[in-house]
């Protein structure tokens, strides 16, 4: 963790706001991180608040969230989950796991999402980077994302669980990719053992 933070650093999601980092992480699903960033922008520039995109038509968020993909699918979805939220939680996102797994279209990813960026709580969001490279370096050897997520839980000290998504995230992107990992640039490669194994195999 410590060489991958020199480094990688943090990033700031829709300001920490659960309600909009809810949204977004929606948004997010099936589709590029650029491509729900500019759906994200596009859709919190003309609707500010959960009850606006709550009384919104369908029909009027889909042209703003089109390049997330999905959207009509995730339109619907968007305007549905904050009703419920108004409906049954008051107007206020949930804090906790078991009541945000509650909504539609809310698993454990995102609902993880929501507690680590939205409340700076304690959890591991588990997507295809943490996914490929928990298991490529051997941290965990798990067949799906809610086994990653709970192996995790055992290896990593709690207090790194906040920041692991992120930085994952970004070694995934840069230098773990799916394909044609960048192994000599790789701060860890020592410790990898998809590294080795790689070696042993052109040996």
């Amino acid at each position: 963790m410590e060489r991958l933070e020199q480094k990688y650093t943090l990033r700031v999601f829709e300001d920490g706001d659960p309600y909009r980092v809810l949204i977004r992480t929606i948004l997010s699903q099936r589709t590029r991180d650029e491509n729900t960033d500019q759906a994200s922008e596009s859709l919190f520039s003309k609707y500010h608040t959960m009850e606006e995109i709550a009384n919104a038509r369908p029909e009027d968020l889909e042209p703003l969230i089109r390049k997330a993909g999905f959207f009509r699918v995730k339109s619907r979805r968007i305007k549905e989950v904050s009703q419920i939220i108004i409906d049954e939680f008051n107007g206020v996102v949930p804090d906790n796991i078991d009541e945000l797994l509650t909504l539609p279209g809310v698993g454990r990813k995102t609902a993880n999402c929501v507690l680590v960026y939205g409340f700076t709580k304690p959890a591991i969001p588990v997507d295809v980077h943490v996914h490929r490279i928990s298991n490529r370096i051997g941290l965990v050897d798990t067949h799906n994302p809610e086994q990653t997520e709970k192996e995790l839980e055992k290896v990593v000290p709690k207090k790194n669980w906040i920041e692991l998504n992120d930085l994952m995230v970004q070694f995934g992107q840069t230098i773990c990719r799916p394909i044609s990992p960048l192994h000599e640039e790789c701060p860890i490669n020592d410790l990898c053992d998809y590294y080795w194994d790689m070696g042993k195999e052109s040996s």
